[in-house]
């Protein structure tokens, strides 16, 4: 069973660390430049968009979707998670304070992909048994029509449900009771058992109780995580000059400044930093979709700008946040990675309650993830059973949740990784298959005859 491990996580580091990698950064790239540079001429409409939609008790969802503002905390909460402050943290101990600089940019050009898997999201959500719904699954069906769509679809269906739903939900209740453990000393299955209740009150509640959920969790969390690192960052104002310093002279130079780590290199900084802040940021994975479908607003594009706020809060605020205090406290070099990192940053300043600020902190972020990836599963696993089938799911998922919360198996952990990989292919397939389509309608362009053909054609897929 441990070569079966190895084996699977060496598939794994190979699929995140150089295909996807560069396929990832690349349709960034592509998006950016045909879009022309739009997340930076959209970003202060979606700033705007993201305000006036702000509501922490907003119209209730409903079967014909939720607010743009509910849509965006739901993706943003599968975005925040614990990549955020343990993703954060093993990308600094790989890869120096310049793996930030690296952070950023992949942020930046994922931004442009964010929006473009929203507009396809918006362009071809249908309607399931009375629901609207949408996702990757349907501009997939829609790109690629006959067999090989169905067959695409089909294996993202089937990798996002194992990748989220299940395995992913498994690492998640697991962060939130190792974080609980360690602070207060509570058995790691009473954890468990209290999140997987939550977590299932939430999950029979459907759409509408989600999107009430997430519309009042992800400000809340964000405020309280935000305020915590502001305080410490006040604390350490005389070194923030010296850690913007270490994070862009190293991202070149490694070994230019005290604080990196040793022996790290451009490569290994660019690799660990592209690659975590993809991971936290899932732009481009074909995730986040499911929930900016649902968003009730009079133009795609109008999503867009506001899923591109998504990539930006997760990566620009909540994760530079993280890093800041981390390269301020001195102990990049430490030895020390992942979450011993994280709360050793925090204890420098807040003591003994920096163990507790992390593990609710953690609660947050991975319970809000839990919710965001059992939606973006339930989409896929109703196309492939069903509706009736739902119920199955969410007592798999819940399962799941309670069994990861007393049990960390590595296994689970590198296919958690390898899934999350391979759904990303069709994805991107996909995106640039019809990147011509975003395109146009980025630039406002009726196309509602062509629209309506490749939703009709997608549509006579999934009756097949």
């Amino acid at each position: 069973m441990e070569e079966f491990t190895q084996g699977i996580s060496a598939v794994s580091d190979f699929l995140w660390n150089n295909l996807l990698l560069f396929l990832l950064c690349g349709t960034g790239i592509y998006f950016t430049v045909r879009l022309g540079f739009v997340q930076v001429r959209r970003f202060v409409p979606g700033i705007k968009s993201l305000f006036s939609g702000f509501s922490l008790k907003g119209k209730a969802a409903g079967k014909d979707g939720m607010s743009s503002f509910q849509a965006l905390t739901t993706a943003v909460a599968a975005q925040v998670g614990t990549g955020n402050i343990t993703g954060c943290a093993t990308a600094l101990a790989s890869g120096g304070p310049g793996a930030i600089f690296w952070m950023w940019m992949s942020a930046f050009f994922g931004m442009a992909t964010i929006y473009a898997e929203a507009i396809l999201a918006q362009t071809f959500k249908t309607t399931v048994d009375g629901q609207v719904t949408g996702g990757p699954i349907y501009y997939i069906r829609a790109a690629f029509q006959g067999k090989f769509g169905k067959f695409l679809a089909g294996f993202f269906s089937v990798a996002i449900v194992l990748a989220l739903g299940f395995m992913g939900n498994m690492v998640q209740s697991n962060s939130i009771s190792d974080a609980f453990h360690n602070a207060f000393g509570v058995s790691k299955l009473a954890v468990g058992v209290v999140v997987a209740v939550i977590a299932a009150f939430i999950f029979l509640g459907g759409v509408k109780r989600l999107a009430s959920v997430t519309e009042k969790l992800v400000p809340v969390m964000a405020l309280f995580y935000i305020v915590g690192c502001v305080a410490i960052l006040v604390t350490r104002w005389q070194r923030i000059p010296n850690a913007f310093e270490q994070i862009f002279v190293l991202a070149f130079q490694p070994q230019a400044i005290a604080g990196g780590v040793a022996g790290v290199t451009v490569r290994e900084a660019m690799r660990y930093g592209v690659a975590r802040g993809l991971f936290s940021n899932e732009a481009g994975m074909g995730s986040t979709p499911h929930a900016h479908a649902l968003a009730k607003v009079e133009k795609p594009q109008d999503q867009g700008i506001v899923a591109m706020i998504g990539v930006f809060i997760d990566t620009f605020v909540v994760l530079s946040l993280t890093a800041l205090v981390i390269i301020t406290s001195g102990m990049v070099p430490s030895g020390l990675t992942g979450t011993q990192l994280t709360q050793a940053a925090f204890d420098q300043t807040m003591g003994s309650f920096g163990n507790i600020f992390i593990a609710i902190t953690m609660f947050f972020f991975a319970f809000s993830t839990i919710i965001g990836w059992y939606y973006f599963g339930e989409v896929n696993f109703k196309a492939l059973f069903g509706t009736k089938a739902v119920p199955v799911y969410a007592a798999i998922a819940v399962l799941f949740v309670l069994i990861g919360s007393v049990q960390k198996v590595d296994l689970v952990w590198n296919l958690s990784d390898l899934f999350n990989g391979l759904m990303v292919i069709p994805n991107l397939i996909a995106l640039l298959a019809l990147s011509g389509l975003v395109a146009s309608i980025h630039k406002g362009k009726s196309l509602d005859r062509y629209a309506k053909q490749l939703r009709r054609a997608a549509n006579k897929t999934d009756k097949k």
